[in-house]
């Protein structure tokens, strides 16, 4: 799961200020072309245009791209969704900041003294703002985005980690209840000092349970062995989840996936790169975004060399994440979908109606009955 990276606005962006947004072609228009042959040779670029990755006539994998049916544009409703439980309700959104009783609650349940911020802002751009202000008072800054967020920042010398994530644990358990239906409480642990702070790997998400039955979930019924990798357990907050293996970088995402993909067996692996969405999508750093991408399409040979004709690989995304506009907020798009099987032909799966459509082929990749949204892709 390739966080952040789109491939091109959906029908209703429009209403999520996110018209022009295609995360993929925009970068490669940036970068003058991305350079990206294994992703090209399983069909990247007969999804749609990409400066740089061609269309090729016999892909190695299957291909096409999938709307988001759920509302928002957020990493919560990406994974169920793509779970195969795409999300009906609506989050509760902040764009003007916490309400009072809310953020009196919050210092009454957390024993904080005092808070600063309390507003949707670029997290990078409010610990600039607040950061000095935060080591004085070792007020925790706490903030919000375009998705349904309750954000906590924190110096990690002023409020420990172990700290910092009790606050968030409260906040999550304590303090967003009742109407409030918030997808995630997330640690922002930064160091440095003035004019030099920087985010930490330390993050942490404090995630709601899915509203229901996810493909983890018919699958550990059946006694297949799920596992995540990256934040994916987060994401839903553990919930049928056998194993996880949390990482802080793409890096050590490729790592486990490779470690992984060559011992286990009866095993679904669900595994987040977030790098793209992180460093790059909310800072607005085509370039960097360009690198990681090539360093993924790097890390491709070893795991097709790695899997046998026993399994399947599905390359997606959540979301989008175009850094190329003036927005650092996720983008309303459409999601490539590419499926790898060795020695099979590739097909195109054409536009899919919804996410759901690859919980719903894991379901049946591992012939497991269930009642999950979608339509599967192998007959495809």
């Amino acid at each position: 799961m390739l966080d952040g990276v789109g491939i091109g606005e959906l029908p209703d962006a429009n209403l999520y200020g996110d018209c022009g947004s295609n995360t993929l072609f925009n970068i490669s228009k940036v970068v003058n072309g991305l350079y990206l042959p294994n992703l090209q040779e399983l069909g990247l670029g007969n999804i749609s245009e990409i400066v740089g990755v061609k269309k090729v006539e016999s892909p190695r994998a299957s291909f096409g791209k999938m709307r988001e049916i759920s509302k928002g544009k957020d990493s919560t409703t990406g994974h169920w969704e793509l779970a195969g439980l795409p999300v009906t309700f609506d989050f509760t959104y902040y764009p003007l900041g916490f309400p009072e009783y809310l953020t009196k609650r919050f210092l009454e349940k957390t024993g904080c003294d005092g808070f600063l911020g309390n507003k949707a802002a670029s997290g990078t751009e409010i610990i600039k703002e607040l950061g000095d202000e935060h080591c004085k008072t070792g007020f925790p800054i706490i903030y919000t985005s375009a998705d349904s967020v309750f954000q906590i920042a924190a110096h990690e010398e002023i409020i420990p980690l172990d700290r910092l994530y009790e606050i968030c644990k409260i906040t999550r358990e304590e303090v967003l209840v009742a109407d409030e239906i918030v997808g995630r409480v997330i640690a922002r642990p930064f160091i440095g000092t003035s004019d030099n702070f920087s985010r930490t790997t330390n993050r942490h998400d404090f995630s709601m349970n899915p509203h229901g039955k996810t493909v983890l979930n018919y699958l550990q019924d059946n006694s297949i062995n799920t596992i995540s990798v990256g934040k994916v357990g987060d994401l839903f907050n553990y919930n049928g989840i056998s194993q996880q293996f949390p990482t802080k970088s793409n890096q050590e995402g490729c790592a486990e996936i490779l470690s992984l993909a060559s011992k286990t067996r009866n095993s679904f692996i669900f595994a987040n790169l977030v790098d793209f969405d992180v460093y790059f999508g909310h800072r607005n750093d085509p370039q960097g975004f360009a690198d990681a991408l090539r360093k993924f399409d790097d890390f491709l040979p070893n795991l097709l060399e790695t899997i046998d004709t026993s399994d399947l690989l599905i390359i997606t995304a959540d979301h989008g994440n175009d850094p190329t506009t003036p927005s650092t907020d996720h983008s309303r798009e459409y999601v490539p979908i590419l499926l790898y099987q060795k020695g099979k032909n590739g097909r195109n799966l054409g536009e899919r109606n919804s996410l759901a459509d690859v919980g719903k082929t894991v379901g049946e990749f591992f012939n497991v009955q269930n009642e999950l949204y979608g339509i599967g892709m192998l007959n495809d």
